[in-house]
């Protein structure tokens, strides 16, 4: 495998990020048949389209890299090398895309034995786009504004804040909370949950439920390079081979917070099996 380095990706990457936004925002448009999966979860044309979008792009700029898409055949691609593989979440929160709320993403990752090289979120209705490579920092761009400007996550807090989730807080987390003493709440959707926590709009975000690999891989990268923790992960989390979901995960701005909730999580776990 020609192991290039990340960094010669990130302006191709940002093209192919909008050219998927584009066309979501244009199938928006012009109304969106909701589909159900086998999962139970919302899939949509806008869904598909950006998907194809993505890994076309993605097969040309690297032929050699598997693809792991939300919208594509993963468990196929679990027999190829993925030592260095993409990650891909074609359209991050369906549900708030379909009821017609601004907070979903297009999230395009790049993975190195188990964890993000890169990341690359956008914002289609808002057209701003984060993005880091490791070591590289990382870096919010917004329309209009030729030059992006560097995030990173707060430095210490006297009141901790809080991102959840719009769709899947329920009580363990309402009780995590607790127990962090945390003094504030804020709602977002898909991963600018982890970007609100990575651009120091809050302290923790918290899911103590699985979730998959392509929801947060690209927020990790983003979250990393800005300074902030991850909590609730083993060695290498985005590693294929171990399934295609985290039991829990976190993302917080200090590293005292990640062992607090590391500490958190862990007594959850011995108390529940997972699954």
């Amino acid at each position: 495998m020609n192991a290039k380095s990340p960094g010669t990706f990130i302006t191709e990457l940002k093209d192919i990020a909008r050219s998927a936004g584009q066309a979501i925002t244009r199938i928006r448009a012009g109304g969106a048949e909701v589909e159900q999966k086998d999962d139970g979860s919302p899939v949509t044309e806008a869904d598909k389209t950006s998907h194809r979008i993505i890994c076309e792009r993605l097969e040309v700029l690297s032929p050699s890299y598997p693809i792991i898409s939300e919208e594509g055949n993963p468990e196929e691609v679990l027999s190829q090398d993925t030592s260095r593989y993409w990650l891909v979440d074609p359209l991050d929160g369906t549900k708030e895309f379909v009821k017609g709320l601004p907070e979903y993403t297009v999230n395009i990752a790049l993975v190195e034995e188990g964890n993000p090289l890169l990341g690359v979120i956008l914002i289609p209705e808002s057209g701003e786009l984060y993005h880091a490579v490791r070591n590289k920092g990382a870096w919010k761009s917004e329309p209009g504004n030729s030059s992006a400007r560097r995030i990173n996550v707060k430095s210490s807090t006297d009141e901790l804040t809080a991102v959840i989730s719009r769709s899947h807080s329920g009580e363990e987390t309402k009780r995590l909370l607790d127990e962090l003493a945390v003094k504030n709440t804020k709602k977002r959707g898909s991963s600018l949950k982890i970007c609100a926590v990575a651009e120091g709009d809050a302290d923790i975000y918290v899911r103590p439920v699985p979730t998959y690999l392509w929801d947060t891989a690209a927020g990790t990268a983003i979250l990393r390079q800005a300074g902030g923790m991850t909590a609730g992960l083993p060695e290498r989390p985005y590693d294929p081979a171990n399934g295609l979901k985290l039991q829990r995960y976190a993302a917080c701005a200090t590293e005292e917070q990640a062992r607090r909730v590391d500490e958190l999580l862990m007594q959850q776990r011995a108390g529940q099996p997972d699954g």
